[in-house]
């Protein structure tokens, strides 16, 4: 399990910087903004938890802007050793849906607990545009995690 487990944190870390890549290539592109979505959603928890961040002004958005880039590397690197455990396991899917299904893994894992915290709106009501601005990075993360994984582990167990 440890393998598995190392394997896939390894993977998911290749995955991770796959999406990062995606994403700033779209905010390139598009002229777009980097969202505030993973700084409230920290600011949120933090909250919650009774532990807020600390300082003010800009000491204290840069410490959320920080603390936001973490919480998404620690859910891109904790699916890709989720997957690796499974993949040890022995649940082997072909690249094409493994991908599609790790990518789909990573945006639940992200989006759905932020709209349920009330910082990001509903997927529900999200528009074409927003599916795809969301969909392809993390597509982009299931794949390459997927093929990292295959490469580390071709022959299976």
């Amino acid at each position: 399990m440890t393998s598995g487990l190392l394997k896939g944190a390894l993977a998911g870390a290749a995955g991770t910087t796959a999406l990062n890549a995606a994403t700033y290539g779209d905010m390139v592109l598009r002229a777009r903004p980097a969202s505030p979505v993973p700084e409230r959603a920290v600011d949120d928890l933090a909250q919650r938890a009774g532990h807020p961040v600390p300082g003010r002004g800009e000491d204290r958005d840069n410490r959320l802007s920080g603390l936001g880039a973490l919480s998404g590397i620690a859910v891109g690197v904790g699916t890709g050793a989720a997957l690796g455990v499974l993949r040890r396991a022995g649940l082997r899917l072909p690249l094409w849906l493994g991908g599609a299904a790790a990518g789909v893994l990573a945006m639940a894992a992200t989006d759905l607990p932020m709209a349920r915290l009330g910082v990001t709106s509903d997927p529900r009501s999200w528009s074409a545009p927003d599916w795809v601005s969301d969909l392809v990075p993390h597509l982009v993360y299931g794949y390459v995690t997927g093929a990292a994984l295959e490469a580390m582990d071709p022959d299976g167990p």
